[in-house]
């Protein structure tokens, strides 16, 4: 009997073990962020806290760029990263990570599109990349409103390319006669054109891209996958203290489901922007 007792003791302790230990591997979330951005890892607190608090612990892991953030993904150093659509359609076109959610802002948007902006009075982007030819062209890196637009349009010959570390400072810097014309974000064009009377938009893409969207490493185990989707989706109807903080602090009212189906515009212009599975992330 008492030999009975301890081999039953011996496999409850195994069980808890086994139980205890896939929950902890199942809750450790590592989320890549950029080294040049600890504003964002500051925005990004109040989630972590939220998460941790549903029984999901996470941090962040500093990556030097974005091809290293590929590579960690590729060995499985993180689970996951927001990511503007660029990348993250980039991210889905190597294998490495798919979508799983994405934020709604206050405004009510998740998706965007590029706008081309340029002195009042140019004429009209009619979408044929000879509109570039001769002009200095400004733009963020890596940006499905910036330089994957510009690359997606085709072959053309502008007198200069000039790259900008924002959507913003690449309108502030056409307003300041440093180029010509700039493929910028629609919302921050909408959000910031009070300020440059001088400019107006001429054109831009006609499909929408998803907005900073969390994409979640291919290996991650369905379960957690699920687990944090569950927990982000439910922010929108959550009205406790920690919950408000998340959207306070991310600006936003919630998070919607979000799959490859969301990215089709952005893949086609990926693949017509000339990103395979071995883009380095750079032109």
């Amino acid at each position: 009997m008492r030999y009975r007792k301890v081999l039953v003791g011996c496999f409850a302790v195994l069980m808890a073990g086994s139980l205890f230990g896939g929950t902890a591997r199942a809750a450790e979330l590592k989320i890549a962020i950029m080294q040049a951005e600890a504003g964002e890892a500051r925005k990004f607190q109040p989630m972590l806290d939220y998460l941790a608090k549903k029984g999901v612990s996470a941090s962040f892991v500093t990556a030097p760029d974005y091809s290293a953030a590929a590579d960690m993904f590729a060995k499985g150093t993180v689970d996951a990263m927001f990511s503007g659509s660029g990348v993250a359609g980039t991210m889905i076109i190597k294998g490495l990570a798919g979508p799983l959610v994405r934020p709604v802002t206050t405004a009510g948007t998740s998706t965007y599109s590029a706008v081309v902006i340029a002195p009042k009075g140019s004429p009209k982007f009619t979408g044929d990349a000879t509109y570039f030819n001769g002009k200095k062209v400004i733009f963020s890196s890596l940006a499905s409103a910036g330089e994957f637009y510009f690359h997606s349009l085709g072959p053309s010959k502008p007198a200069k390319i000039l790259k900008a570390a924002s959507h913003g400072a690449a309108i502030d810097a056409l307003s300041r006669g440093q180029a010509d014309v700039a493929i910028v974000k629609n919302h921050v064009w909408e959000k910031e054109k009070g300020k440059y009377g001088m400019l107006e938009k001429v054109g831009g893409d006609t499909g929408e891209n998803p907005d900073n969207t969390l994409i979640v490493w291919k290996k991650l185990d369905a379960g957690t996958a699920k687990k944090v989707a569950d927990i982000l989706l439910g922010v929108k109807d959550d009205t406790a203290p920690d919950a408000m903080a998340v959207k306070d602090a991310l600006k936003i009212t919630g998070f919607i489901p979000t799959t490859d189906k969301d990215f089709t515009h952005t893949l086609d212009l990926l693949k017509r922007a000339g990103v395979a599975q071995d883009f380095a992330f750079k032109y």
